[in-house]
This record gives structure tokens, sequence and C-alpha cells, in this order.
């Protein structure tokens, strides 16, 4: 297992921006499909990114243009580039390996409002 610790969540004003961090073991996320999800209370857990070994990147139409995933192999570190913030984009964001997820780690909120 892999320990998954996120970071960087908190309160923006809508077309705000935020970068998201999640830790863990750098050799395992250079040679898995990772993602970052999120969960809105009462929603189901919805992928929003997600990063192949190759480094190739896609996102949902959602998110498109406005998120942007990136890994740092040297820091075992999986980043989250979010602007033009929405009031729908508030939820819990959580990061994991897209098949066979690890435990998942605490999240870290983003909360979008004026």
């Amino acid at each position: 297992q892999v320990q998954l610790e996120e970071s960087g969540g908190g309160l923006v004003q809508p077309g705000g921006s935020l970068t998201l961090s999640c830790v863990g073991d750098g050799r395992l996320f250079s040679s898995n499909l990772m993602g970052w999800y999120r969960q809105a209370p009462g929603n189901e857990r919805e992928w929003v990114a997600r990063i192949f070994p190759s480094g190739s990147t896609l996102y949902p139409d959602s998110v498109e243009g406005r998120f942007t995933i990136s890994r740092d192999n040297a820091k075992g570190a999986i980043y989250l580039q979010m602007k033009s913030l929405k009031p729908e984009d508030t939820a819990a964001y959580y990061c994991n390996r897209m098949v066979a997820p690890w435990d998942w780690g605490q999240g870290t909120q983003v909360t979008v409002s004026s």
C-alpha cells in the first residue's frame, strides 16, 4: 500500500486559482495511471484529471482548459493546478491510482465561494 497525502485546498473566490499537491511514492506514481478525483457532499466521487506513465494527460469536459495535472517523480508528488474556479468545483479532492486504487487519503477541501 501507498500512503497518499493531499494538501493545498482552501477557500477561494469564483475565478480564483489553487494548486493541490499529493505526495506518496514517486516510483509508483510514475509507473501507474494516476488521477485526481473529487467528491462533493451527496455526490459520487468523480475523476477530474489523469496522468499516464508516459506523461500524457486527460480531463473531463467539466474541467478541460481549467485544470492541469502534473507529476514530479523526484519529489514523489502529483499536482493539480486549478484556475477559473467555479462554485461547482467545491468538493474534497483526492489523488489515487486509477486502476486498483490504493487506500484513499484524507483529501483536501476546496471551497469556491464569494
